[in-house]
Parts: C-alpha cells; sequence; structure tokens
C-alpha cells in the first residue's frame, strides 16, 4: 500500500507561484506514474498533468499546458507541481496519485488511479 502526501498547499496572492509536492511512503512509487488533479468548488475533478517516474516523461491537460510544471526528485521519492502566476481560477484541492498506466490516453482518467493523497487545499486571493 503506497500513501501519498501532499503540501504546499495555502493562500496565496494572485500573481504568486506555488510549488506543491507528493511525497509517497514506499519506494515502489519509482515504478508508477505519478498524477495532479486538482477540484474546485463546484466543479468535477479535472485532471493537470501525469509524469512517468522511470523517464520523466510528461504529459498535461490541453487546458493548462506551458502553465504548469511536474517534476521528480527521485531521492525523495517526491513528486512536484508547479505553477507561476496564480489567478484565483486555480483556487481548488490538489490531489497527487499513482497509476501504473502512462499515455495521453489514459493518464487523464482517474478511475486508472489506484494511490490518491488526501489532497492540499490552494486558495489564491489577495
Amino acid at each position: 500500500q503506497v500513501q501519498l502526501v501532499e503540501s504546499g498547499g495555502g493562500l496565496v496572492q494572485p500573481g504568486d507561484s506555488l510549488r506543491l509536492s507528493c511525497t509517497a511512503s514506499e519506494r515502489t512509487f519509482n515504478t508508477y506514474s505519478a498524477g495532479w488533479f486538482r477540484q474546485s468548488p463546484g466543479k468535477a475533478r479535472e485532471f493537470v498533468g501525469a509524469i512517468r517516474w522511470t523517464d520523466g516523461d510528461t504529459v498535461y491537460a490541453d487546458s493548462v499546458k506551458g502553465l504548469f510544471t511536474i517534476s521528480i526528485d527521485d531521492a525523495k521519492n517526491t513528486v512536484y507541481l508547479q505553477k507561476d502566476s496564480l489567478n484565483p481560477e486555480d483556487t481548488a484541492v490538489y490531489y497527487c496519485a499513482a497509476t501504473k498506466a502512462f499515455g495521453r490516453n489514459y493518464v487523464p482518467n482517474a478511475a486508472l488511479y489506484v494511490y490518491w493523497g488526501q489532497g492540499t487545499q490552494v486558495t489564491v486571493s489577495s
């Protein structure tokens, strides 16, 4: 059982940058792909992007491509989600998750993820 713990959320101002972390309890996390999702109030959970641990290949949702960056620190068993210049529309609970799948046709599907973190709240407000 892999446990995922997100951190780095909080209250930030428009225009600020943010980096969220997702740390896994098991080293076997590096055999998965790690995905990031977010859910804004009153909206469905939205796929943000995913990274394949073995080679760092990434897939991003078209709606956020070029805005978010996902990266890995293998030594820390941690995956990151970073965004510069946040705006109020980025307010959401952000989740990381793990899946054995990869590829643009698969990673946006939340049903393919077997482990989920508890989520971290990001609120963008002045």
